[in-house]
């Protein structure tokens, strides 16, 4: 009887950006033009180790404009079959198929590699890449303020022959945890790992899982906590009951906050919309895209890229205005995997996958499913959460008052690294 092993990989991403590019630095010459110069060990491990210190800071600036565009391009996707609420951590993706990298060879490697945006950095230096993930995770938790937490698990089989440089190298990149578990013992196995997770996001996310395969002999889990406090909270009672028009023709009610004050914002009039930044304790920023016109928000994720957030970001200027933003809290999951294939990672989905530095026995092992789920919310407190472009720029067209009543995109990063951490649309607030 032929084993069916069946690798699942669920992406958990809990509760709620962008970029430059690289330019790799060139090590120093060791040779000039017809001259030799010897260099002791020493004088070469220090010049090695600022050639490398280089790239992972450029390094760092490519990974977070690939992460931002992959997210993009995953939220022009989920529009194509969905145009509501959404919520998502591109990072969080990024850091759990990162970590199933470490596994995979040949094509199944490459799809990773080209659906993640990362072929410029493994071109330049491949055996670097997990030290690039490290040295990202290690930057984001420095800031305690912040209150981001970030961890992977590894559910592992107990007769599952998993490969100890495999988990190993999991440990020392992504800080893996891995526990041993009996998945033939199908519902026990959930429970187990659904406590886990519930523990480690803090209650957020309280069950995961609905059903286990009996034939699963791993599972990896990211996830990631963002607990941030506004650096200048809204006072609770200014926050009224007020109308959020969901299109032209329907509205809801819902809790508005409200706060007067100096805030950094812009006005795009190519796309007709307000960008307006409110910033974290801790170096983080969630940015709002207000469309001018209601029911205009969908046709702007056409041209969502990096460069264009990198534009508005340069054009903002501080100004004292008023805003009113609602409270909103958002729960989704999504189903990775489908998502994925579309985006050309497809091998590793069939029993064929190259996946033979996870497990000695890697015949037939495949990842079944990549799933995410992701909860944010947003109140007086702040958020607890689970193209060179040719846009002509505004700073100072913001009227005094912006009042975010209609669908909006918001975007939350990380400011030193302009890592995209999550990114989400609200069209009704009262929905999660």
């Amino acid at each position: 009887m032929k084993a069916v092993l069946s690798l699942l990989l669920p992406c958990l991403l809990v509760e709620g950006w962008l970029v430059p590019s690289l330019v790799p630095g060139p090590r120093s010459p060791e040779a000039q033009a017809g001259q030799e110069t010897l260099q002791t060990p020493t004088a070469r491990n220090e010049t090695e180790a600022q050639a490398d210190e280089l790239w992972l800071e450029a390094g760092g600036q490519q990974l977070s404009e690939d992460t931002s565009n992959l997210g993009f391009s995953l939220l022009r996707k989920i529009s194509m079959k969905h145009e509501g609420n959404v919520v998502f951590s591109p990072l969080g993706l990024s850091l759990a198929m990162a970590a199933l990298m470490l596994g995979a060879k040949g094509q199944t490697k490459a799809q990773l590699e080209s659906g993640l945006r990362l072929q410029v950095l493994n071109q330049t230096r491949p055996q670097h890449l997990p030290t690039l993930f490290r040295h990202l995770r290690q930057r984001l938790s420095r800031s305690g303020e912040l209150g981001l937490t970030q961890g992977s698990l590894a559910f592992v089989h107990e007769d599952f022959d998993a490969k100890e440089t495999f988990l190993n190298l999991s440990k020392r990149y992504f800080d893996t945890e891995c526990v041993t578990m009996n998945f033939r013992n199908a519902s026990q196995a959930k429970g187990l790992m659904n406590h886990y997770i519930n523990k480690e996001t803090q209650g957020k996310i309280p069950k995961l899982f609905d059903e286990v395969n009996p034939d699963t002999k791993l599972i990896l889990v990211d996830y990631i906590l963002l607990k941030g406090r506004w650096l200048t909270p809204f006072d609770p009672l200014f926050t009224e009951m007020d109308t959020f028009h969901l299109d032209k023709y329907k509205t809801v009610k819902v809790p508005m906050m409200y706060r007067a004050g100096n805030f950094t914002s812009t006005f795009d009039k190519n796309f007709r919309c307000h960008v307006l930044k409110l910033p974290y304790l801790g170096n983080a920023t969630m940015l709002v895209v207000l469309m001018e016109k209601i029911g205009d928000h969908l046709a702007l994720e056409d041209y969502l890229t990096t460069e264009l957030v990198d534009t508005w970001l340069r054009n903002m200027k501080i100004r004292n205005m008023e805003v009113f933003f609602p409270k909103f809290k958002l729960d989704q999951k999504y189903e990775m995997h489908d998502l994925l294939k579309q985006m050309g990672i497809r091998r590793i989905f069939l029993p064929w996958a190259e996946l033979g530095d996870i497990s000695v026995i890697a015949r037939n092992l495949k990842v079944s499913k990549v799933l995410q789920r992701a909860v944010i919310e947003v109140n007086e407190k702040g958020t607890e959460a689970v193209a060179g472009t040719l846009s002509e720029i505004t700073a100072y067209s913001m009227p005094p008052i912006i009042k975010v009543d209609r669908p909006f995109h918001f975007m939350i990063y990380e400011e030193s690294s302009r890592m995209l951490l999550f990114l989400g649309r609200v069209v009704n607030p009262t929905l999660l």
